[in-house]
């Protein structure tokens, strides 16, 4: 067995094997297939695609390169939740607290953002002091003693995943179901949660456009989880327009804060809802929906889920004060308004946004950029809002805009004549 035949073997389309997956993924963790080889068999891989059961087997591969965390020590169900990211996307910094405070056991492993992808920990390292990188035994200890705890991914976990993901994003392979699901998935395994929920994201601000791409990418994910013996649920959430009303970092968590203190924007609270009560369903606390949506909102209401972000604040060295005051997190040296249309707002463009912010420094485009957590974008109107020269969003920013950053901001809003009704957000797979 070598590379170079398995390579030939993918590209007329044919199934590989066990033996053949173990190879290639096992082979180059070590470093003992060169880049260019792995990056060949990728678009292979891309243009010819994979069967369920080679999704499967890579899956396995790549949880079998590196630990596989036991949790087995935490008393109670272990819950996670996973975004195939989006634009706002700031939901585990509110719905892990959330569910933490009805009973659940929120221990998540995150990763950053890359691209038009806001990553949780970028978010969480807005806060003075956070921080990620705990022990295993650190970890599990947080999240038996507060219900709560979420970090980034050791060393050791799935690292065959972090050399395939790094390749995969230079070499134009993201955007390929078999490989987003294992490497999602294999990560999601390893890091030892009894239940897993996937919030699915479609539209133009995520990486499937249509709802179709986005359910079967999916069903693939819960089929694999449920074969690692996972009870595994799945959403599917539209991003035809930002999550909630604030993007970039410090921003998101300044939201994420007012949403547990019950300010939270509409469409973001209807998500932390739904996802809410699938998440208490699969942990047994209960499977009635207007139960489980009552509990969650208690937790909002009695301020218990925004005292869980603050003792996970606390207990990783974060600095309290600035959940307690979010006037206190980082902010951009200048705040601009950004008017000029009338009529309806009928489309944001969520992309378009999102690259805006990446220009003022708020995302990376390479894993070695430096993020800048003060800057971004906070929406003043949402699609279905009437217009008449009303500030259309709010721009924090370090350097001074020019008439080009506004003239391709504004471009980002669409206006008209009649009123179009926001799609439906939440999608459930059954």
């Amino acid at each position: 067995m070598n590379i170079v035949e398995i390579i030939e073997k993918k590209k007329r389309g044919e199934s590989l094997n066990r033996a053949e997956i173990d190879y290639f993924v096992l082979g180059y963790s070590k470093d003992e297939i060169p880049d260019y080889q792995i990056s060949a068999l990728l678009m292979a891989i891309v243009l010819k695609g994979m069967s369920d059961d080679e999704t499967a087997d890579l899956t396995a591969a790549m949880i079998s390169s590196g630990d596989v965390i036991d949790l087995s020590s935490i008393i109670g169900v272990k819950v996670d939740k996973h975004s195939t990211g989006g634009v706002g996307d700031k939901t585990s910094l509110a719905l892990l607290p959330m569910v933490a405070a009805c009973g659940c056991k929120g221990a998540k492993m995150s990763g950053r953002g890359l691209g038009f992808s806001g990553g949780t920990l970028d978010k969480l390292e807005s806060i003075e002091g956070f921080n990620v990188y705990l022990s295993e035994e650190e970890f599990v200890k947080q999240v038996n003693e507060i219900g709560l705890a979420i970090i980034g991914q050791t060393a050791d976990l799935v690292p065959a995943d972090k050399k395939i993901y790094a390749l995969r994003d230079v070499t134009a392979c993201v955007d390929c179901i078999p490989l987003i699901a294992s490497s999602i998935m294999s990560k999601k395994l390893a890091a030892g949660s009894d239940t897993i929920l996937l919030d699915v994201k479609f539209g133009e601000g995520a990486f499937m456009t249509t709802v179709e791409e986005a359910e079967k990418l999916a069903k693939v994910m819960v089929t694999i989880g449920k074969a690692h013996g996972k009870d595994t649920k799945a959403v599917l959430s539209a991003m035809n327009q930002p999550l909630g009303l604030a993007i970039g970092n410090a921003l998101e968590v300044k939201e994420a804060i007012a949403t547990l203190k019950g300010e939270g924007p509409k469409d973001f609270v209807e998500l932390l809802l739904d996802s809410g009560a699938i998440m208490l369903s699969q942990a047994k606390i209960t499977d009635d929906i207007y139960e489980a949506r009552h509990l969650l909102m208690k937790s909002i209401e009695d301020r218990t889920a925004l005292e869980k972000l603050r003792l996970m604040v606390k207990y990783q060295g974060g600095n309290v004060d600035q959940i307690d005051d979010p006037d206190l997190l980082p902010k951009a040296k200048y705040v601009s308004e950004l008017r000029g249309l009338n009529g309806y707002l009928q489309d944001i463009s969520p992309l378009k946004l999102a690259r805006f912010v990446n220009e003022m420094g708020g995302g990376r485009m390479t894993k070695d950029d430096i993020i800048d957590p003060k800057v971004g974008i906070v929406l003043n109107k949402k699609i279905g809002d009437h217009l008449n020269d009303d500030v259309l969003c709010y721009i924090h920013h370090e350097k001074p805009l020019s008439e080009s950053d506004l003239k391709y901001l504004r471009s980002a809003f669409i206006a008209g004549k009649e009123k179009v009704e926001e799609n439906t957000l939440v999608h459930r797979l059954t």
